[in-house]
């Protein structure tokens, strides 16, 4: 017997959905990831170069008959050919969540093969367009050092800036919003549990304030659950922040044929074909 990781999300193109009627619509970073957030990435890492690895789990109950065992199977690490870079889809392990939403695809890169920890991490929750995940991995693989800083903050805010968004108005020089007030970006500190090379992030004190990345959340409806969420540890290149927070916010529309709950009445759109 076999049970899927993670019911709520297909691992096969030709799902159900794909038989649903296409849209173009927008704003994309409402948009959702049409339920294909896994495909997306791994299609382009695949098509990248990067090695897959499937990690096959079981579950065994007690007095459970052998036949009966449940294998859990998925594919959830995809490596860069140089190994410096890696991203795991751990939407199946019961990972931690971020504005409480599960993550979906931790990313993250270290700046010597020899050194088995990860310089920095980026996550990234369900319902963030795909777009913007394909954005930063395209971006990632293209660095020759995925480690080093190119660009300061402000590469990030002249990204979003440049498609409309607003500067935040008490920290112009670290937050915008989208026209709506619905999407945020915010250079802040790091949520609990994110792993990064700077010693700060493990060893801040509770009263005290700990490093700052950036973070990224959609907030359809003020102190209601966020559509999708992501949080990139202090470490991470500001230039691939501005290539991810370019495409979220891109004013090109994007094809969907499953829209977010949350944000369907929210969203324009023209059938597709």
């Amino acid at each position: 017997m076999e049970a899927p990781l993670y019911p709520d999300f297909s691992f096969d193109a030709s799902a159900p959905s794909s038989a649903q009627p296409a849209y173009w619509v927008g704003p994309r970073h409402l948009a959702g990831d049409d339920g294909r957030l896994y495909d997306v990435a791994a299609d382009t890492l695949a098509g990248l170069g990067w090695t897959s690895l499937t990690i096959v789990r079981g579950r065994h109950e007690p007095d459970e008959a052998p036949e009966d065992r449940q294998v859990l199977r998925s594919t959830v690490l995809h490596i860069s050919p140089d190994t410096l870079r890696w991203a795991q889809w751990v939407a199946a392990d019961e990972p931690f969540h971020l504005g409480e939403l599960p993550i979906a695809w931790q990313i993250s890169a270290r700046a010597d093969a020899s050194s088995p920890l990860a310089q920095w991490s980026a996550y990234f929750t369900p319902d963030i367009p795909g777009e913007a995940l394909v954005d930063f991995l395209v971006a990632l693989d293209a660095r020759e050092q995925p480690a080093v800083p190119l660009a300061g903050p402000e590469l990030v805010l002249d990204a979003v800036t440049a498609h409309g968004w607003l500067r935040d108005i008490d920290q112009p020089a670290a937050g915008a919003t989208d026209p709506t007030f619905t999407s945020h970006l915010s250079l802040g500190e790091v949520p609990p549990l994110i792993q990064d090379a700077d010693p700060g992030v493990l060893a801040a004190e509770t009263d005290e304030a700990g490093p700052t990345g950036w973070q990224a959340w959609a907030e359809p409806v003020l102190g209601a659950p966020c559509l999708w969420a992501a949080s990139f540890g202090p470490s991470v290149p500001h230039d691939l922040v501005a290539c991810f927070a370019t495409a979220l916010s891109s004013t090109a529309p994007v094809l969907r044929r499953v829209l977010p709950e949350s944000t369907r009445e929210r969203l324009l759109r023209a059938p597709a074909g």
